[in-house]
C-alpha cells in the first residue's frame, strides 16, 4: 500500500482574498482558543475535557457542514482540519454566529492531527468535496489513496463511519476503485438511489449547491469501518 507520505506536502494556495478587519478579528482572537494544540496526543478529553465522541472533517471548506453538524450534535466533539485561511475564517463565523462550543480547528494537513489520534478512537470522519486533482500524474495527492486510508482506518473505531462526498466524476471512479480493494471497510448502499441522495443529517455546503447550479450529479458514500 501507498505510503501516506505521498500527500503529505501541501499543494496550492493557503489565502485567497485579502481579510477584512472584522475577519482579521476573528483569526487573532478566536482562533488561538479553537486551535488543536501543536504537539501531543490528540483525544476528547483533552480538547473538551471529557469523553464524548469525536468526529474529524477533513478540508471543511468554508465550515458550513461543520457548523451544521456540531450544531445537531452538541455531544460530540469536531475536529476541523483545513490548510485554506479563508475557509478557517468562514468556519469561524459560523462558530461565533451558532454559539458553538463543540469544535476545534487546525489550520493544516489533516493527517497531521489524525496521526496523533489514539487507534480505534474515532466516531465518524468526513471528506466532503476534496480536490480530485483529475491528472493522471497527480493522483497521488488524492486523499484517497490506500496510504491516508491506512492512517483513517486505524483511528476509527470498529463500526465508526468514513463519508465522502464528490461532484467530480475522475474523483468518483477512483474513489470506488481504491475503497472497492479495501477489506476494512464495507460500503453501505445497497441501490444507486443510496448514494444519489444526500442523507437527511448531512448537512449541504455551499460548494455542493454550486456543483447542482452548475449541472453536476454528486455522489453520497458512506462506509463502515469493519
Amino acid at each position: 500500500m501507498n505510503d501516506p507520505a505521498t500527500i503529505r506536502r501541501l499543494y496550492g494556495r493557503r489565502q485567497g482574498h485579502k481579510l477584512r478587519q472584522g475577519q482579521s478579528a476573528l483569526v487573532e482572537e478566536m482562533l488561538p482558543r479553537l486551535s488543536v494544540p501543536e504537539t501531543g496526543i490528540v483525544d476528547a478529553a483533552t480538547l473538551f475535557g471529557d469523553d464524548r465522541p469525536l468526529h474529524v472533517e477533513i478540508g471543511f471548506g468554508a465550515g458550513e457542514h461543520l457548523a451544521g453538524q456540531a450544531s445537531a450534535n452538541p455531544d460530540v466533539g469536531f475536529i476541523g482540519c483545513e490548510p485554506f485561511l479563508n475557509g478557517v475564517v468562514g468556519a469561524l463565523g459560523h462558530i461565533r454566529d451558532g454559539g458553538l462550543t463543540n469544535v476545534r480547528l487546525y489550520m493544516g494537513d489533516a493527517l497531521e492531527v489524525i496521526e496523533r489520534l489514539p487507534d480505534a478512537s474515532l466516531d465518524r470522519l468526513y471528506l466532503l468535496h476534496p480536490d480530485p486533482w483529475r491528472k493522471a500524474r497527480h493522483a497521488k495527492r488524492r486523499m484517497v489513496n490506500h496510504g491516508p486510508l491506512d492512517t483513517i482506518a486505524a483511528k476509527l473505531k470498529p463500526g465508526a463511519e468514513f463519508r465522502l462526498g464528490t461532484d467530480d466524476p475522475t474523483y468518483c471512479r477512483w474513489s470506488m476503485m481504491i475503497m472497492d480493494q479495501r477489506r476494512d471497510f464495507t460500503w453501505q448502499a445497497r441501490t444507486p438511489q443510496d448514494f444519489l441522495t444526500r442523507p437527511d443529517d448531512w448537512p449541504e455546503t455551499r460548494y455542493e449547491r454550486k456543483a447542482r447550479r452548475q449541472g453536476h450529479e454528486v455522489w453520497y458514500f458512506r462506509y463502515i469501518r469493519d
